[in-house]
């Protein structure tokens, strides 16, 4: 039989593993694999192949399996200033401190190994050994001049200046740049580049967002093809012959609530009382409706997977002839909508439920701070505003209702043990300039929890019906913390004193109790960070996993689909479950393929949203604080780390102070949540503390503090 490089490689790796960590020759590794039909051509590219998928390595003595020492290839997933983080095959992240990089660039193929340096985290340890594989990497900074000499500080990638060699566009000291390595070194800050592209001002926000958008490939505009097809659907209008197909609740009172500047409303809602209990009504865009599958707007929203939110600005999943026009709520207009309809016994537990087609047209566009005041107003005997009163005619007494059944809801949600972590958010402020000039933490009022309640109970649903119906389907799955994480967290508790259940395996009520017994205690904040760090990440899948968070066996995201590819997946697939009734066999082979793809393609985008999201805003948050460089702050420790501590404003502002700012001396970190010297704890999580300003960074979106009196500023709550 003729050898093929296959053949090749799978003699290679048997021969290999016979002879474990002992290198073998390249001649002798050929002459042992060499059959009647030797090809030495198809032999070294078996090699090649090999190498370069990181199963073998070479070494001077000659190969070796890489799994004989415990070594494995990765792509590097992202590259910070001191370390970076490689993505194993399995899709395990590995944590690589700066020195063992090796230079490696994000997209990188390379060969690590184990590390074990004791280091406190929540990953792995490696190290990089060889890169198999160089990718094009870009990298944003700013340019400096040193000596005569161009160079640029990185954003991320390197603590270090590297050297330009060219400049393929104008640019001038302190702007943001875009550049690309030009030249590899051992070490990043070896590695020579080249300028490609201008962002503007470093010292902006905004030029930094760009640059951190351009990054991770999010586009900012729609190819010509999508923007074609968006103006036809937005321009078309919704014929009597659309009202005549679905059930139409022009008629009755429904309306939406969200913030003041919301354009894109895909949800609203209506309850009226009934025996025995409530109808509750969720409402939400009918996006499939409009958006086909395989049509060109479909294929770029499976593409972005959401819409993403920084600052006061947008970057739609659909564009705003879709997402503000013909699919959002708007007031006073007639909407195609795919309603979830729920009867609920006194308890809020929900009787029977159906999803239909529908047609609605919204009495108001409800704001969350008026709904908010109504309420506060009817619990405090106050006059309602008069411009309040005009806008809500007619609607009191169906936003009292709403109040009194997510009460009723909150209630039963609490005791399913659901954990009621705080995860605070914050609201920038922008000039006519698009300058940060302020940061403000939002508050959620009642009318936030009654959307939130509402939307979980139509979310809740979906998952049923689809579950109960054997479809395929994208659920939202949140799985059960990790164990080493919970014993973590069990380590802490205990040093705290905190009484907590007894549990071999934890339960959502579990963490539930051990944040209410920490209520009202200086270490607080410290175990609601420790609780929510012990969760596992959401995301979406095609299996019900069932949502840990919330203490549900079923949960989907069903109502916002002009922002989130997965919500309009699954109005496609209830659509033809509910709508057409198509059997069984059909839907499976329809949607089996896309849920799958759907889920996978939803979670990826879904981090990067995450990531960009956080990265801009940072931006801006910095940009705002070098209008307050030398003020003092009164803030609370958040966090500790071996390098220092983080503190975070009433406003949500976090800073660092770094561990070479406070006084000369030996500094002992526990590994959680205190900071000591000469046996003496100095500073813990939670500590209410005094803090200056002395360094923001708009580049990179750091804050650094300093203690304004590092001998006697810290106080215990």
């Amino acid at each position: 039989m003729a050898e093929t490089i296959d053949i090749y490689k799978t003699r290679i790796k048997c021969i290999l593993k016979q002879h474990d960590r002992k290198c073998v020759p390249f001649k002798e590794l050929y002459a042992k694999c060499k059959g009647r039909h030797a090809s030495p051509e198809k032999f070294k590219a078996a090699v090649a192949e090999l190498k370069a998928d990181g199963t073998i390595f070479e070494r001077r003595a000659g190969f070796v399996l890489c799994a004989s020492y415990g070594l494995y290839s990765a792509e590097v997933a992202r590259v910070n200033k001191t370390f970076g983080f490689l993505k194993k095959q399995d899709g395990t992240e590995v944590f690589v401190p700066g020195k063992y990089l090796k230079g490696a660039m994000p997209n990188d193929i390379v060969l690590a190994r184990p590390l074990n340096s004791g280091r406190n985290g929540d990953s792995p340890e490696g190290e990089v050994v060889k890169i198999i594989k160089e990718n094009f990497s870009e990298f944003s900074g700013t340019i400096e001049k040193v000596n005569g000499r161009y160079y640029i500080r990185p954003d991320t990638l390197s603590k270090e200046l590297l050297m330009i060699t060219s400049m393929r566009v104008k640019a001038h000291v302190g702007d943001k740049v875009l550049a690309e390595i030009s030249k590899r070194g051992e070490r990043h800050s070896e590695h020579r580049c080249r300028v490609t592209g201008l962002f503007g001002n470093s010292a902006k926000a905004t030029s930094s967002a760009m640059a951190v958008l351009h990054l991770n490939a999010i586009e900012t505009e729609f190819p010509s093809a999508v923007s074609d097809e968006a103006r036809r659907i937005g321009a078309m209008k919704i014929s009597q012959q659309d009202i005549d197909r679905r059930l139409d609740l022009r008629g009755k009172i429904i309306f939406t609530i969200d913030g003041a500047d919301t354009k894109d409303i895909d949800d609203a809602i209506s309850v009226s009382r009934i025996e025995g209990g409530y109808r509750l009504g969720v409402h939400i865009a009918d996006v499939s409706h409009y958006v086909k599958p395989g049509s060109e707007l479909d294929k770029d929203a499976m593409l972005r997977g959401t819409s993403i939110y920084y600052a006061d600005k947008v970057i739609p999943m659909l564009p705003k002839e879709l997402s503000n026009g013909i699919c959002s709520l708007n007031p006073n207009e007639d909407r195609l909508a795919f309603s979830c309809i729920m009867d609920l016994d006194s308890e809020g537990k929900v009787v029977k439920y159906k999803f239909s087609k529908t047609a609605i047209r919204s009495r108001v566009k409800g704001v969350y701070s008026e709904i908010n005041k109504i309420l506060e107003c009817r619990d405090s005997g106050e006059d309602i505003p008069s411009d309040i009163m005009e806008k809500y005619s007619g609607l009191f007494d169906t936003i009292y209702l709403m109040a009194e059944l997510a009460e009723i809801l909150t209630a039963r949600k609490l005791r399913r043990g659901a954990p009621q972590i705080d995860t605070p958010e914050c609201k920038l402020i922008l000039d006519e300039n698009d300058v940060c000039i302020d940061v403000v933490r939002k508050e959620r009022g009642r009318s936030e929890l009654i959307i939130e309640e509402f939307m979980l109970m139509a979310n809740t649903c979906a998952a049923k019906l689809a579950k109960g119906s054997n479809a395929p389907f994208v659920y939202r799955v949140h799985e059960d913390p990790a164990p080493e994480k919970i014993a973590e967290l069990k380590e802490v508790i205990t040093r705290l004193n905190i009484p907590f259940p007894q549990f071999t395996t934890v339960k959502p009520k579990h963490l539930a109790e051990i944040l209410e017994k920490s209520k009202g205690r200086s270490c607080a904040l410290l175990v609601n960070n420790m609780v929510l760090r012990s969760m596992a990440k959401a995301k979406y899948s095609d299996v019900p996993l069932g949502h840990f968070g919330l203490v549900l066996d079923d949960y989907a995201h069903f109502t916002s689909p002009i922002r989130r590819y997965p919500d309009l997946s699954i109005h496609r697939i209830l659509t033809d479950l509910c709508y057409e009734k198509l059997p069984e066999k059909i839907i499976n082979k329809r949607y089996t393929a896309f849920a799958k793809e759907s889920s996978a393609q939803s979670s990826e985008c879904e981090i990067t949203a995450m990531r960009v999201e956080r990265s801009c805003e940072d931006c801006y948050i910095a940009e705002y604080m070098t209008q307050h460089l030398g003020e003092k702050f009164t803030g609370i420790i958040s966090s500790m780390t071996d390098y220092g501590f983080y503190v975070e404003l009433p406003n949500t502002v976090e800073g660092l102070v770094r561990m070479e700012s406070l006084p000369e001396g030996q500094y002992d970190f526990d590994g959680h949540f205190t900071l000591s010297r000469n046996g003496k704890t100095l500073y813990t999580v939670g500590d209410t503390v005094t803090v200056i300003c002395a360094k923001a960074d708009v580049a990179a979106g750091k804050i650094d503090f300093v203690i304004d009196d590092p001998q006697t500023n810290s106080s215990k709550n």
